[in-house]
């Protein structure tokens, strides 16, 4: 069974940063992984994903150019790097597994495992 926990939300302001990364229990690093958030009476919705190797990467186009997601297979974590941060990215930040072989996939059907998510908020 695997399991993933989120770290590293908070409150920011505006144009600010913030790391957040998710730890994985299990074998995870032969899967692809994503990062989807949640705002208040709104949809899950993905942000980015990383295939296996890291050498493939996919993001939303509401975060292109302002947000990195890495990983480092060696020590687990998963990592995404937020810059200039809008007051519009507040959201529960949620990382997720997909044990399937192939490119990193932005749809939430297509992931396995979730953590219990981040909470991060921007102010104006």
């Amino acid at each position: 069974q695997v399991q993933l926990v989120e770290s590293g939300g908070g409150l920011v302001q505006a144009g600010g940063s913030l790391r957040l990364s998710c730890a994985a229990s299990g074998r995870t690093f032969a899967y692809a992984m994503g990062w989807f958030r949640q705002a208040p009476g709104k949809e899950r919705e993905f942000v980015a994903a990383i295939s296996w190797s890291g050498g493939s990467t996919v993001y939303a186009d509401s975060v292109k150019g302002r947000f990195t997601i890495s990983r480092d297979n060696a020590k687990n974590p998963v990592y995404l790097q937020m810059n200039s941060l809008k007051p519009e990215d507040t959201a529960v930040y949620y990382c997720a597994a997909d044990r399937r072989v192939g490119p990193p996939r932005d749809q939430l059907y297509d992931y396995d495992y979730w953590g219990q998510g981040t909470q991060v908020t921007v102010s104006s």
